[in-house]
């Protein structure tokens, strides 16, 4: 419901895009690019996707092909999704008024579904909560890396980690249906 709201605002230059560009224009450029660049990269699908892809070969080597399917599904049907919606919505980036595409963020969905697509892959073969933790950081840094860079709007991350959560649902379901031995 709330990424057709945030969409739906993109659309039609709805009101919540007066507070994301002031957010925006607060917090662009205020780390150095090297910084918020080497951020942003961890959404880049030659960081991001290997890191699924080992988590998929050893969930299917313990057994969980189920899972490792979801999981596999779920970061194909990313470009499926940010792919069109980006085309449909055209929305400009903040330091790039000329160009478009840059609604929703792709690397944001990259990294997120990667990152917590591995996390629900290995859980069941580790202690404690730190695939999740791990997981979370490496999303959380690669969103702040795109804002903080101006390669998106805060609206762009968030619309994305809204899209991907029923995707990681599903990957979680399929794990869980899983009994590591």
């Amino acid at each position: 419901m709330l990424f057709a709201l945030i969409t739906w605002q993109v659309l039609v230059s709805g009101p919540l895009l007066v507070p994301d560009a002031a957010l925006s224009r607060a917090l662009v450029r205020t780390v150095p690019d090297a910084v918020t660049q080497r951020l942003s990269d961890l959404g880049n699908v030659p960081v991001a996707v290997p890191v699924l892809l080992l988590a998929v070969v050893h969930a299917v080597r313990r057994g969980n092909r189920r899972g490792a399917a979801a999981a596999a599904l779920a970061m194909a049907l990313v470009p499926a999704l940010i792919v069109p919606l980006k085309e449909w919505t055209g929305r400009p980036g903040p330091l790039e008024p000329w160009a478009s595409g840059y609604y929703p963020s792709g690397h944001t969905a990259t990294a997120y579904v990667a990152y917590v697509g591995a996390a629900l892959l290995v859980r069941p073969y580790t202690r404690g909560s730190w695939p999740f933790l791990l997981a979370a950081a490496l999303t959380a840094l690669t969103a702040v890396g795109l804002v903080l860079r101006g390669y998106h709007w805060p609206l762009d991350v968030l619309a994305s980690l809204l899209m991907c959560t029923p995707l990681l649902l599903g990957v979680k379901w399929a794990t869980g249906r899983h009994s590591p031995h």
